[in-house]
């Protein structure tokens, strides 16, 4: 257990042994979906995950949402487990870059990080999503969101009807009920990133270790994205993972866990 700043308690789920690692899982899902990336992982590490404020076993979260209470929690980890290796996904991954910031972390591995920088991350579903939320359409509220972000697919070109019924049969099986019951705080998380936007000289004082990691079957901006922010952080390189998709790190597809595992354990 972790007692956080405000003296909320946050569950510890760890596994495996070898130098500490602590992964913020993304936005939409819970660690469980990360179960595979542990495992893979374990063989060689120690790795810590916990549930962000508002799923799972985790506690509530404060309203309205400000990013300072995730940094603040993962601060509490990192201190509480000794730990300077941090794996960040999606939305994780602006939080782990935001406290990367000020935070003792000497090791950063992003993968598909959700940073708003130079304008290149896609802004323009938000507004449509919340409404949507608002009006108790959750179908058509996620499907805003699927589309606006995944811009690369096939799907996202339909209209818009055809997708929130697509979607409507998603929201049925686990991991859609999941990101359904999710999807306020995912459009509270989305809020922040692009709150948070700048270009990519506001990270240039991150002073880890970064490998900025995103899938070749993504959509084109996250390619962008890393490379902006690698052309400004004082150490990092980028990775594009072959055929990987948004959902490679949590399936812990080899050719992004292998690198990682390079990555941690290089001296």
């Amino acid at each position: 257990m972790i007692e956080a700043r405000d003296g909320a308690t946050i569950p510890l789920h760890t596994r495996g042994s070898g130098p500490p690692i602590v992964v913020v899982h993304g936005g939409g899902v819970d660690i469980g979906t990360y179960r595979w990336l542990a495992a893979s992982l374990a063989e060689r590490f120690t790795v810590h995950l916990y549930n962000r404020r508002g799923r799972a076993d985790a506690p509530p979260r404060t309203e309205p949402y400000d990013v300072r209470e995730d940094i603040d929690d993962l601060a509490a980890v990192l201190r509480t487990t000794g730990t300077v290796n941090v794996i960040g996904h999606s939305a994780g991954g602006f939080i782990a870059l935001e406290a990367a910031r000020e935070l003792p972390i000497e090791r950063l591995a992003l993968y598909d990080p959700a940073v708003h920088v130079d304008g290149l991350f896609p802004a323009g579903w938000l507004a449509g999503a919340k409404d949507a939320l608002r009006a108790g359409d959750d179908a058509r509220a996620l499907a805003l969101v699927t589309s606006g972000i995944n811009t690369h697919t096939p799907v996202s070109r339909l209209p818009l009807s055809v997708q929130t019924w697509i979607t409507g049969l998603f929201l049925r099986t686990p991991i859609g009920r999941t990101m359904g019951e999710l999807l306020p705080l995912t459009l509270d998380e989305s809020a922040a990133v692009f709150a948070h936007a700048g270009p990519a000289s506001r990270w240039a004082g991150v002073t880890a270790k970064v490998l900025l990691a995103c899938g070749a079957s993504g959509p084109d901006y996250y390619p962008k994205i890393n490379e902006a922010l690698a052309s400004v952080l004082p150490d990092a390189r980028t990775l594009l993972v072959p055929r990987g998709a948004h959902d490679a790190l949590n399936r812990a597809n080899r050719q992004i866990v292998d690198p990682l595992i390079e990555f941690f354990a290089e001296p």
